[in-house]
């Protein structure tokens, strides 16, 4: 059954999901809105200083037309200097950063830049002695870098959060400094994400700590301002309590309908396929001051508050970096995902600068009557042969015959399904999958994409040779059905729960654990972080039996993080669900204490 029918055994049900989860900060910070009352704000901390020198640094993609445009209207500086004129020109600096681009329209390799690198050197010392030759006046430097020109009197931040910088990439928002607006699209998000975007962020984590304002500029025309003391309040303080990130929803040429009525989206929209619910080196976090909100990338917290969030062992080994990635793949109505394998860890280290792979499973939140999966090769195949057919259908040959190589499994609601790298792989038409996986998921090799093309009319990128090369052709019918199906293993119960393991594969880092509830259930961090959905039930509340978190409420579908710091604490049914039968799925790194 496919199309509209597939979509009717869903339950009737009102929608619950939260598309805003606000993180209440506790005190006094200041929340100050509209460029009148910024511009006034900062006036009033300079205190009327005959000379006085204003820093507002950036992040790429912020919008330079309004926000130095409001600057310059409404503070009136003397002089202005604007990093953007004190940049490499762009052949040079391409120059520099080819090695980092390659010539992939979608792979690079991570760079380990410096953002002082990107600028003229004599333009960067001429600016300094500029500003401090200014001896009267209001002063503004300005722009990606501008603390690399003074240190100011005063120093804000104008932050931005990765997914709203993609949104800006697809209506024609070009790389920083550079002219190229029309560009492909991944070619965009190729540079940002392997270059850009790492050297900015080496750049504001060394500012944080001495940011006196940050201003959240994502909405145009709609600024906000906030103490930098109270934002880093504000991210210290959610270190240590439950909270979800703000997800993102996102069309795609397989794109399905569930995601529509169980998150309440927009009906006009043809399909959407994604929702990044916990990726947060791409979402945002809203901190709610008072009945007010600033959003900023979430990436921020992970950054500054790595030990209390990730926990000592997964900080030590992992750093900076949030290693467990949930996100929903909707084919409910749709198509076949692309028939993909991920890279093994030493391909991705030697060919892209990461450290660790992505290695994943699909757990199966709903499915139609003829759901499945495609995972793993068929006894007895002929690789040279299957390389040879994915070759004819790329060059506009006769479709790839996948199921004459590839093995399609049944697809129930509750299912879990493990995908260490190497295997092949792909959901089919008709779930809704909860992906589980570790967090560098721009690596996925698409070796077939059903003959389709993207949602840009443009084929999609295809990695055949990449694909090829990370194949584990030992891994075929008998191996998959005794390793990655539905490994389920009691753990542990008590009076209204029980606990499952339901994997990951032992070649995976990341381990998920199954609880199903009527009653308070407990739970403990373990010293590591938790990440956690709620895939049965219409509602559930969080509480820490040691006070250290007031009580927190999700919802059906929902992803929630649990910070290391909060320790111990228990979930119970609420609400509608308040005796029945709930369900979540927890996902952590492995540290030899589970």
């Amino acid at each position: 059954m496919k199309g509209p029918l597939a979509i009717c055994m869903l339950t009737v049900r009102k929608p619950n999901y939260d598309k805003f989860p606000v993180i209440p900060v506790p005190g006094q910070g200041q929340l100050i809105k509209g460029w009148p009352a910024i511009c006034k704000a900062l006036q009033a901390r300079l205190g009327g200083r005959p000379r006085a020198v204003l820093v507002v640094d950036t992040y790429p993609g912020v919008n330079d037309a309004e926000l130095l445009g409001e600057l310059e209207s409404r503070l009136r500086p003397v002089l202005t200097v604007r990093t953007l004129d004190l940049k490499k020109p762009e052949p040079e600096l391409m120059q520099l950063i080819a090695r980092n681009l390659t010539d992939d329209r979608v792979f690079g390799v991570l760079s380990c830049h410096t953002l002082e690198e990107f600028f003229d050197p004599e333009r960067l010392m001429a600016a300094r002695r500029r500003v401090e030759a200014a001896e009267r006046g209001l002063v503004l430097a300005y722009g990606v870098g501008a603390a690399l020109v003074a240190g100011g009197d005063l120093l804000a931040c104008a932050d931005m959060a990765r997914w709203e910088i993609q949104l800006r990439y697809r209506r024609g928002l070009g790389n920083w400094g550079a002219d190229n607006g029309q560009e492909d699209f991944f070619r965009k998000y190729k540079r940002g994400f392997f270059v850009e975007w790492r050297a900015a962020d080496r750049h504001k984590f060394g500012l944080f700590d001495r940011v006196d304002f940050f201003l959240d500029t994502h909405t145009p025309g709609a600024p906000k301002l906030v103490e930098g003391q109270a934002v880093r309040e504000a991210l210290r303080h959610t270190a240590t309590r439950p909270f979800r990130v703000v997800p993102f929803f996102d069309p795609a040429p397989w794109g399905g309908q569930w995601m529509k009525r169980v998150c309440e989206l927009d009906r006009s929209v043809k399909n959407y396929g994604w929702c990044f619910d916990c990726v947060p080196e791409e979402n945002s976090l809203l901190l709610g001051f008072g009945a007010e909100r600033i959003e900023m990338p979430s990436l921020n917290l992970v950054w500054r508050e790595p030990r209390a969030l990730l926990g000592e062992k997964v900080h030590a080994r992992f750093g900076r970096e949030f290693p467990i990635r949930f996100d929903f793949l909707d084919t409910m109505g749709g198509g076949n995902l692309s028939f993909q394998v991920h890279p093994l860890t030493e391909y991705i280290q030697q060919h892209f600068g990461m450290h660790y792979t992505q290695d994943e499973s699909y757990y199966i939140l709903d499915a139609g009557p003829e759901a499945g999966v495609y995972l793993g090769l068929r006894e007895g195949i002929d690789p040279r042969a299957m390389l040879r057919d994915l070759e004819t259908a790329q060059a506009g040959g006769a479709p790839f015959p996948a199921e004459r190589y590839v093995n399609r499994w049944p697809a129930k609601k509750h299912d879990h399904f493990l995908i260490p790298a190497g295997t092949v792989h792909c959901s089919g038409a008709g779930s809704m999958v909860l992906e589980i996986s570790a967090t560098p998921y721009i690596f996925t090799f698409k070796m077939w994409d059903w003959g389709r093309l993207g949602l840009d009319g443009k084929p999609r990128p295809i990695h055949l040779n990449h694909g090829a090369a990370n194949i584990q052709w030992e891994r075929t019918t008998r191996w998959v059905r005794d390793n990655l199906i539905n490994r389920v293993e009691p753990a542990r119960g008590g009076d209204g729960w029980r606990e499952e393991r339901t994997g990951l594969h032992e070649r995976e880092f990341i381990e998920t654990r199954r609880h199903w509830f009527t009653k308070i259930t407990p739970h403990d961090t373990r010293g590591g972080v938790n990440v956690l959905n709620l895939v049965q039930g219409e509602e559930a509340v969080l509480e820490s039996p040691e006070g250290r978190f007031e009580p927190f409420a999700v919802h059906y579908a929902e992803t929630f993080i649990v910070p290391a710091a909060a320790g111990p604490y228990t979930i119970r049914p609420h609400g509608a669900a308040d005796g029945h039968r709930c369900a979540t799925i927890k996902a952590f790194v492995r540290t030899g204490c589970e």
